[in-house]
């Protein structure tokens, strides 16, 4: 899906001045650390996957979206996916108070004494899949050029473009489809691509650079 999250490669947007990992503190402000706890607590639930999530995010409209910092974002994708899924009503959203409206409630909260094994167990992605992989290191790959309606991870700047498999990851879930509540596996790949494919020739004496971009083989076709 192509909204105000995708904003890799274009142009307009002024120049990436990035705070040093060095000196760039981890929350900026309190309230950032309880949206990032109330993410990983909900998120305990097993109501949502990773890539729901970030969908709920990415359906913004675009001018929120740009508006927002990054938590900002998180809450409102949080906020999203709790009304969705039967946990919250909208009242009670607005109002901070329950209203008792909404049925689905038999819930088992996330304990403070389980989020260490809670974090450290994480989600793993890799799967093992009957199907082997399409292409072969070397190969020369178009990205497929639609626009699809949902999540994707495969950004605007790639679509459309060639590159070549430069690595074979092997088989993880499939983003796209998890977005949708559907978990199954792809190949994945390591593709790599020439700046001036993605962008055009050099200007002002610039170097051409090699970009890369894991893609799911449902992104690519041959070139």
């Amino acid at each position: 899906m192509s909204g105000g999250h995708d904003l890799g490669g274009l142009s307009g947007l002024g120049p990436i001045a990035p705070e040093p990992e060095s000196s760039e503190p981890v929350f900026h402000a309190e309230w950032e650390k309880r949206v990032f706890a109330l993410t990983m607590a909900s998120g305990s639930l097993r109501r949502w996957n990773l890539d729901e999530s970030r969908h709920a995010r990415e359906r913004q409209h675009p001018a929120d979206y740009l508006r927002n910092s990054y938590y900002e974002n998180w809450l409102a994708g949080l906020e999203t996916l709790l009304v969705e899924k039967g946990l919250l009503s909208v009242k009670e959203l607005a109002t901070g108070v329950s209203q008792d409206e909404v049925s689905d409630k038999e819930i088992t909260p996330l304990q403070a004494s389980d989020v260490p094994q809670v974090l450290s167990r994480g989600g793993p992605v890799e799967m093992v899949i009957e199907r082997g992989p399409c292409f072969t290191l070397g190969d020369r790959v178009r990205v497929c050029s639609q626009d699809p309606k949902a999540h994707t991870r495969a950004p605007v700047y790639v679509r459309g473009r060639i590159g070549f498999i430069k690595e074979h990851h092997g088989a993880h879930v499939f983003a796209d489809q998890h977005a949708r509540g559907q978990r199954e596996g792809h190949h994945l790949y390591g593709v790599a691509f020439s700046s001036n494919e993605l962008w055009g020739g050099p200007e002002n004496g610039e170097t051409e650079f090699k970009v890369m971009v894991d893609l799911w083989e449902p992104h690519l076709e041959l070139a």
